[in-house]
This record gives structure tokens, sequence and C-alpha cells, in this order.
């Protein structure tokens, strides 16, 4: 079968349970042109050469401008065009390239700093163990609306100063602006209009918190990068709305996947769900098999700015490129026996979090969550079964998880 309309078969939700076996057809050809022009890089060394390379940008999202007319001339002619023009200046920072992407990646990663991630790690098992304890008396849950989704939206919001009462509004514009990862949705123009009037509406709530954060300083995330210090240069407002709608979004999002397709899997496997439960001291190098073996980000998407010899082809200066992550973490050519899932495995440089300059700002976070999270699951849970399997999947294949994963158990033990 040809290569050339693999990638679309990948994006139909009908296969979004397990896209792995198309993977493996497209690694036949590591570089493939698809039928609309894009490049799909789907072997693991092609991908870890071009995720460093200067030719391939990350300013790939397409021309904010472009959009319907309302029928309201002022609204069309001037309002929208100018909130345009400061979005396309203003993208969050992993759509964009050095120097901008740089300078504000690094004020991120001071206010980010280790101590401040590691001091979530008690918050984290509390939250859990109370979790946990809403469990009792029942015999089925969704993992997903019960557990996965609030472990790690409590955690951003708290890091980033988010009141918790603001919390649930989330959930919706985070699903809806994820959208945006996802090459198929971005040229519709419903979707484009509904990010429109999602970002809008988020960035009318960060600049009140900002405001606010300004006024009477916290210690959290959006303080420090509201007000900066005497050290540090202070973000512009656009970029500081863009870097926390960034921040809010991929810093749960990801980990929700990360969580639940992790309980999917082990479940799926019993006998390291009950070695965990025995040796919680495994949970590390489990996770980093489990951002190989199912990654919750499936792949990111460049831009060409020149053209690229590689593989035997060339991508030619403006293509679309496609950097397939989760088809590089299945390569038998990097990995022995990709397709089974070995939490002792050696040697397991993943593409799970991405890689190069873009290499996920939170990982340190989601590892701890994750470890948390799966640790008192398995130790707390009785005898859980998966109810449906495969579950049902979110829409987007680039944010690839369940959207629900119902769960019935025996109970739940003491913390």
């Amino acid at each position: 079968m040809s290569c050339t309309t693999l990638f679309e078969q990948v994006l139909d939700p009908d296969n979004r349970a397990n896209p792995y076996p198309l993977f493996a057809q497209l690694r036949r050809q590591p570089v493939c042109r698809q039928e609309d022009g894009t490049y799909v890089v789907s072997t693991h060394a092609e991908i870890a050469r071009l995720i460093s390379d200067p030719r391939i940008s990350s300013e790939d999202l397409p021309d904010p401008q472009k959009f319907r007319w309302t029928g309201h001339p002022i609204t069309d002619l001037f309002v929208r065009p100018i909130r345009a023009e400061i979005r396309r200046r203003h993208q969050p920072f992993i759509f964009r390239d050095p120097p901008d992407h740089d300078r504000l990646r690094g004020l991120v990663m001071r206010a980010f700093s280790p101590e401040r991630v590691r001091r979530m790690r008690q918050e984290t098992t509390d939250l859990t163990n109370e979790l946990i304890e809403k469990f009792e008396g029942k015999a089925r849950i969704d993992l997903v609306d019960d557990f996965s989704y609030p472990v790690p939206v409590t955690v951003i919001c708290k890091l980033l100063g988010v009141p918790p009462e603001d919390e649930p509004q989330f959930q919706g514009w985070a699903t809806q602006l994820a959208t945006a990862l996802e090459p198929n949705q971005r040229g519709d123009e419903e979707t484009r209009a509904k990010n429109e009037q999602c970002f809008t509406e988020i960035s009318e709530f960060l600049r009140d918190l900002i405001a606010r954060k300004r006024k009477e300083p916290q210690d959290d995330i959006l303080t420090d990068l509201a007000n900066g210090d005497d050290d540090t240069e202070r973000m512009n407002d656009f970029d500081l709305i863009a870097t926390a709608v960034l921040l809010l979004v991929a810093g749960h999002e990801t980990t929700v996947n990360l969580i639940t397709n992790s309980v999917l899997t082990l479940l799926r496997f019993p006998e390291h769900w009950q070695r965990l439960a025995r040796e919680p001291e495994i949970a590390p190098r489990l996770i980093e098999e489990m951002l190989r073996y199912e990654p919750p980000v499936q792949y990111r998407t460049r831009l060409a700015v020149a053209d690229i010899p590689i593989a035997g082809v060339t991508i030619p200066k403006d293509a679309p490129v496609v950097l397939l992550l989760a088809s590089g973490n299945r390569d038998p050519a990097r990995f022995a026996d990709p397709d089974r899932f070995d939490p002792d495995r050696s040697d397991n440089r993943h593409l799970g979090f991405g890689g190069g300059l873009h290499y996920c700002v939170g990982a340190p976070l989601a590892r701890i969550e994750a470890e948390v999270a799966l640790v008192s699951l398995a130790k707390r849970l009785g005898n859980p079964r998966l109810v449906e399997d495969p579950p049902p999947y979110r829409p987007g294949a680039s944010l690839r998880g369940p959207r629900h994963l119902c769960l019935s158990f025996d109970g739940i033990a003491q913390a």
C-alpha cells in the first residue's frame, strides 16, 4: 500500500484506538509525501535529526487573519484584524523560533523552578488520596472524569495561581484550543471561529487575573511572570497571556492522557499493575516506558524553511512537516521488540516529551504527577478491571487518549 494517504488514516477517529499498524506501514518509507503536500517523518533516526534542525520551523500555525466575515463592519475591518495581528506576533512559545522562543522559554523555566515543582509532590499525594477516598462505596468509576482530569488541572492551577473556583472553566477552553494541534482541523472555518472566541474568553479571564497578581503578588508562577524582578525582564502582556494559555492547556491535557493511557496499559498487562503495587520504586522506569509505548503526544507539526535532503527525499521549502513521535518510539531499528511493554527496558531514549529546543517544559512535573497517581491507584484500588476495551477516545490524534475509561473494582484500601 502507498504511504501517501496513511497519515489521513491516522487522523481518522476510527483508527484512534490503535494507530500503531499504520505507523509500521509509514516506517517503510521514513519520509513520505502525503497527497496534500505534507511530509510525514516516521522513523526514530530521522525524527531525532529533524527535531533539532534549524531548517524546521515551529511557526506553522495558519494565518489568524483568515476568518469569515460576521457582517459587522467595525468588528470585521478593525477589531478582529488588530487582534489577529497581535496573536500572530505573540503566539505561545512552542509555536515560536529562536530568538523569541529562547527568551520566553527561559523566563518560564526560571519561574518553573525545580524546587517549586518538587514541592508539588506532597500536594499531588494529598490530592490523589482525597480523590480515591471518594471512590468509597462505589463499584465503578470513570477514571478520566473522577481522577485523571482533576489531578493535573488542580496541580497546574495551583502552580500558576488560578483560584480553585475558576478551575472548571478550563476543561472546555483546553479541549477547544487543543484543536490547533490537529492539521485537518486548522483550516476548518467553524473550528477557527470557535478557537478565536475561546482564546478571547480565556485572554479576558487571564488579563483580569494578571492585574490581580500585580496588585497582590503571591507565591505562584503567574505572579513571577507578571512582575519579574531586578535581574529578569518582564514579559509584555500579550506574550504573558499566550504563555499562560499554553501552560494551562498543555499543563494538564497531556498529563490527563499520560495517567489514563498508563492505567489502560497496566490493566491490559495486569502483571505490571501487580508489580507496581508490590514495588512502587519501579514507577519511574515504568513511566519512561509508558512515554515510549503510549505517549500522550503522538506527533508535532513543523514547517520547512529551506530544502532539506533526508532519507533519500528532499523536503521542499515551505512544506508542512509532521514529526510522528509515537511512530519513532515503536521503531524496531531503535528499540528491540518495540511493540512489547517492558518497564525494565534499558537505553530508553524515547521521544515522549519531544526533543531539541522544544523539549517539554513540564516534563518533571508530569513525571511526578504520573508517579504519584499510578502508585496510589495500584496500592489502593482493589482488583480493578476494564469495563470496555478499547474505550472511547478523544477525537484528536495529536493529544491521544481515552475520553472515558470506566473501571469496576472491589473497594479501596486505606492510604
